[in-house]
């Protein structure tokens, strides 16, 4: 396993319909590295945002999907999703804000 550091766990925020529908709730949803663990980003979290307290992380891993060009077959890359819920006493996460 390769040496994560807390900025290399966190790729992207993800946008979606129901990832705002959670916001409300304190989840926050992001695509982060496919070795990353449950701790490691609870830790990367609470680094890269000041004032969060992460509460628990749900982790899900999206298997690549096989895709075709004329006779050949491929796969796209693997990726991992990680739901993150905040303390109700924990602050907000500001790149969330406004959207």
């Amino acid at each position: 396993m390769a040496d994560l550091k807390y900025y290399d766990i966190i790729l992207k925020p993800i946008i979606t319909e129901k990832s705002m529908m959670a916001m409300e709730e304190k989840k926050y949803t992001f695509a982060v590295h496919p070795d990353a663990t449950k701790s490691q980003v609870k830790d990367a979290v609470e680094k890269l945002f000041e004032g969060t307290k992460v509460a628990k992380v749900n982790t899900m891993n999206l298997e690549g999907k096989t895709r075709r060009r004329g006779r050949t077959f491929g796969k796209t890359a693997k990726k991992k999703k990680a739901i993150v819920q905040l303390t109700k006493e924990s602050k907000d996460i500001e790149i969330f804000e406004g959207l």
